[in-house]
């Protein structure tokens, strides 16, 4: 599975100077880069080698693409090309437009057969400018909802005087505690955050729970965080993840977890769900931590506190009811 990682930021958060910054790298290579309109991204002429009107190939080795039609027709367009051969890259990155919702992008990825065959939502990375971020994100519910569904925030422009990031930093661990939050120029481009599903945490913020932990902010946003330590049933799963989206629905703007399976403990299974979108599962080569524990994390709008953990719990009770082995029947004694 090819990973796609998104990257969204509110108008003047400094994407395109990121991105810019990215391409001239030679660990970038290899990545197709998928953005709405190719004159936005200001690269400088002596990058472009060769193309055609959709894809040009850069002098690092990276791809960009304009968005021809959706997305889905896009990366479709773009495994094609891969699978005969005719370019080459392992990863996707997907810039947005600064007044987008990550939301239906994320939905794509998951609703589309033939994109969901060969790409994977490798997370969520969200830019946002030290200067007035705090205000925008005050102002404009699309800079909060571009927060809050993220798994990476980037600081940019914390180096001008002017800046307040700290306050800033404040102010997005309350719309979204479970993201790591890092100056965009610690940032590789490698990662997509999924740091709270490796077992790590950012520095200075606790790891996950025990138990049902909600998060209650400002903007009506809940995340919640759900960890078990015993191994639950690949066929729980499936069940819980319909039950979200059929009875949440676009209250729920991301589930996403790493989970210990019963059947097959050495394997965690990644699981993404958008609204009603569920993504398939993936099942890793292993588990990328010391930690074995399932931890799920759903993000929201005035999510329930309690019902996601008692669902959870009473579907795992009844697959585990029905798939227990039945008890052997007793033989009459001899004689």
């Amino acid at each position: 599975m090819i990973p796609v990682t998104l990257l969204t930021g509110f108008l003047g958060s400094g994407k395109t100077t990121l991105l810019s910054r990215l391409l001239r790298r030679p660990s970038f290579a290899r990545t197709a880069v998928v953005i709405n309109e190719f004159g936005e991204i200001g690269l400088d002429h002596e990058l472009v080698e060769r193309g055609d009107e959709t894809v040009v190939t850069l002098s690092n080795g990276c791809l960009c693409c304009r968005v021809s039609s959706d997305l889905a027709q896009t990366l479709a367009h773009l495994e094609q090309r891969r699978a005969i051969g005719e370019i080459a890259f392992d990863r996707v990155m997907i810039e947005t437009s600064g007044l987008a919702d990550p939301v239906p992008i994320l939905q794509a990825l998951a609703g589309d057969r033939l994109i969901g065959s060969a790409f994977a939502v490798g997370g969520v990375v969200t830019a946002v400018d030290a200067l007035a971020g705090t205000a925008t994100l005050q102002r404009y519910a699309e800079s909060r909802r571009q927060v809050a569904i993220a798994d990476v925030l980037l600081v940019t422009k914390a180096d001008l005087s002017e800046s307040d990031a700290d306050g800033l930093r404040d102010v997005l661990a309350g719309i979204n505690p479970t993201a790591e939050i890092m100056d965009v120029r610690d940032w590789d481009g490698q990662s997509g955050g999924n740091s709270h599903m490796t077992g790590a945490h950012p520095p200075g913020r606790a790891p996950l729970t025990l138990r049902v932990r909600p998060q209650r902010h400002s903007h009506n946003f809940s995340t919640i965080s759900l960890t078990r330590q015993r191994p639950l049933s690949a066929l729980t799963l499936p069940l819980f993840l319909e039950g979200l989206a059929r009875h949440l629905g676009p209250r729920l703007l991301r589930a996403k977890g790493l989970v210990a399976v019963r059947e097959l403990p050495d394997q965690p299974m990644a699981i993404h769900a958008v609204q009603h979108m569920i993504h398939k599962p993936v099942f890793l080569a292993g588990w990328p931590s010391p930690d074995h524990s399932t931890r799920i994390v759903l993000i929201g709008h005035d999510l329930p506190e309690q019902w996601p953990g008692l669902l959870l719990d009473a579907l795992e009770a009844e697959v585990t009811s029905v798939t227990r082995p039945a008890e052997p029947i007793p033989q009459p004694q001899a004689g």
